[in-house]
C-alpha cells in the first residue's frame, strides 16, 4: 500500500520579504493541511552577481528592468527571521523548512535545526553546495529541474559519498509556469527506476490536476508553490495556488491516496451488498412442474443473484426439476 505522500506548501519568497506575510502563509499551509511550509533562505549577495540578469518569467511578473540581484534583496527574509518563523511553525503544528541557496544559509539553517534538506534544481551541479549538505548527514529531497539524468547521477554520488543521508528526487520543470506539454510525470517513474530511490514531484502548471496525477502515479512527495494572492507583485505569485485551491490540492491528493488502496483484487465492503443485487441466478424461464428436465426452454438467467450461479450452468441443464417452480423462481437443486 502507497506511504502517506509528504505534502509541501512551498511559500518561497511570496512572502514579498515581509514577517506578517510570512506567518498568514504559514496559517494558510496549515489550514489547507499540508505536512511542511517551506521559504527560502539567501544572502543575495553570495546567491547572485551584480551581472546575472532576470529568468523570463521573473521580468514578465514583475515588470521592471532591475537585476536579478536587486530582485532578490527586497523579496529574501533576515537569518534572525527565520527563526522566529521556525519557533512560529513550532507554535502553529506545521514543520518549518527551507531552502538555502548559498553556504552560508546552510550553515544558518543547520544551527537553526532543520532536520532534512530540500536541494533546489539550481544547486544540482553545485559541487561546494553539495559537499556541504551532505556532511551534516541528514536526509534530502532534490529537486531535479533542467538536470539530465549523469548530472542527477554525478550529484548523488557525491551526497552518498559525502556522508548524506537518505536522498529522494523530485521530478520538476523549471519555467515558471510549466507547459503542461512539457511536464513530463513519466520521467518521474525513470528516475525511480535509474536511480532505486524515493521519488516525488514539484509541480509549476497552474492548477492542481497535475500533483495529483503525480500521486496516482506513485509520488510520495509533493510539492506546491502558493501565494496569499495571485495578483500581489513579484516573480512567482502568478504561478502559484492561492490557499482555497492548496486545500482543494491536499484534499484531492488525500483522496487519490485513500483509492489506490492495496493493490488486493477482492470485493469491498461497501460493495459486498450489491452482489445478490447486480449478479444473476439460474431461474425458471417458464412454469416448470416436478420431474421436468431442465433445458435451455425452461430455465433462464435474471436477477437477483441469490441463487444457483449460471457459472453452474451445464452442470444444472439436463437434470430433473426436484419441485414445482413458477416462472421467474430461483431454481434450485
Amino acid at each position: 500500500m502507497k506511504s502517506r505522500t509528504l505534502i509541501i506548501a512551498e511559500a518561497g519568497v511570496n512572502h514579498n520579504g515581509r514577517m506578517d506575510l510570512a506567518q498568514k502563509m504559514v496559517d494558510a499551509a496549515r489550514e489547507a493541511g499540508a505536512d511542511i511550509v517551506k521559504f527560502q533562505t539567501a544572502v543575495p549577495e553570495k546567491l547572485i552577481s551584480r551581472y546575472a540578469a532576470k529568468a523570463d518569467y521573473q521580468r514578465k511578473n514583475t515588470g521592471t528592468d532591475e537585476s536579478q540581484l536587486d530582485m532578490v534583496r527586497k523579496l529574501m527574509l533576515k537569518f534572525e527571521d527565520f527563526v522566529s518563523l521556525k519557533r512560529y511553525c513550532e507554535q502553529k503544528g506545521i514543520t518549518f523548512l527551507s531552502t538555502p541557496f548559498d553556504l552560508s544559509s546552510i550553515d544558518f539553517l543547520e544551527e537553526l535545526g532543520c532536520d532534512m534538506w530540500k536541494i533546489p534544481s539550481g544547486e544540482i551541479t553545485n559541487l561546494p553546495y553539495l559537499l556541504r549538505i551532505a556532511r551534516t548527514g541528514k536526509r534530502i529531497v532534490m529537486s531535479t529541474g533542467m538536470a539530465t539524468l549523469e548530472e542527477i547521477g554525478e550529484a548523488l554520488a557525491v551526497l552518498k559519498e559525502n556522508g548524506a543521508g537518505p536522498a529522494a528526487l523530485l521530478h520538476c520543470n523549471t519555467e515558471y509556469p510549466t507547459p503542461v506539454k512539457d511536464v513530463n510525470l513519466r520521467a518521474m517513474l525513470t528516475l525511480r527506476d535509474t536511480f532505486h530511490c524515493e521519488v516525488g514531484y514539484s509541480d509549476h502548471t497552474l492548477g492542481i490536476e497535475v500533483p495529483i496525477a503525480a500521486t496516482a502515479l506513485g509520488a510520495t512527495i509533493i510539492e506546491k508553490h502558493f501565494t496569499l494572492d495571485r495578483g500581489m507583485e513579484g516573480p512567482d505569485h502568478k504561478a502559484s495556488l492561492e490557499p482555497k485551491e492548496l486545500a482543494a490540492m491536499v484534499r484531492g491528493i488525500r483522496n487519490v491516496e485513500l483509492a489506490l488502496g492495496s493493490g488486493i483484487k477482492e470485493p469491498s465492503e461497501s460493495e459486498r451488498k450489491n452482489v445478490p443485487v447486480a449478479r444473476k441466478s439460474i431461474v425458471a424461464l417458464t412454469d416448470i412442474r416436478k420431474g421436468d428436465v431442465l433445458t435451455e426452454r425452461n430455465i433462464t438467467t435474471k436477477r437477483p443473484g441469490s441463487g444457483i450461479s449460471p457459472m453452474r450452468w451445464f452442470e444444472v441443464l439436463g437434470t430433473k426439476a426436484v419441485r414445482d417452480f413458477c416462472e421467474d423462481e430461483l431454481i434450485t437443486l
